[in-house]
């Protein structure tokens, strides 16, 4: 039966929490639902990068592509330059990927943003932060 593929974006970065950090995040993406198959890419200076994924989902089976970039906000990678590099119009959010000699649905998501989950996320770690005073 075939799964969704999840391509998890990060930036890349000489520091190497920056791909632990994606690497992770997949990892526990993929434990928690077995809906996906979940690959970390990156835009720069790590690897595997989106491209390399890219081509690494084109032997899975899959019936849909959903490109989830781990980024905050919109910027040029968001707008620009993922687009450029699934083959999606600016502003596209939806296309088609060439797999198995065939193609499936492509789905692009938009960045973090302002989201409750986020606000919590920085209550919880305000919070440890003010418990490591006592």
């Amino acid at each position: 039966m075939a799964k969704k593929g999840m391509l998890l974006v990060g930036h890349g970065s000489k520091l190497p929490y920056n791909k632990e950090l994606i690497e992770t995040t997949a990892a526990l993406i993929a434990r928690r639902s077995d809906e996906y198959i979940v690959k970390p890419g990156f835009m720069s200076i790590n690897t595997p990068t989106v491209e390399e994924q890219l081509n690494a989902f084109r032997h899975e089976d899959i019936d849909l592509l959903v490109v989830v970039p781990l980024f905050l906000a919109k910027g040029i990678h968001i707008n620009k330059d993922i687009p450029e590099i699934l083959g999606l119009p600016a502003d596209a959010r939806k296309g088609t990927f060439q797999i198995n000699g065939g193609t499936v649905p492509l789905v692009y998501a938009n960045p973090i943003g302002s989201d409750p989950l986020l606000a919590e996320l920085m209550l919880k770690n305000a919070e440890e932060a003010i418990e490591e005073l006592a």
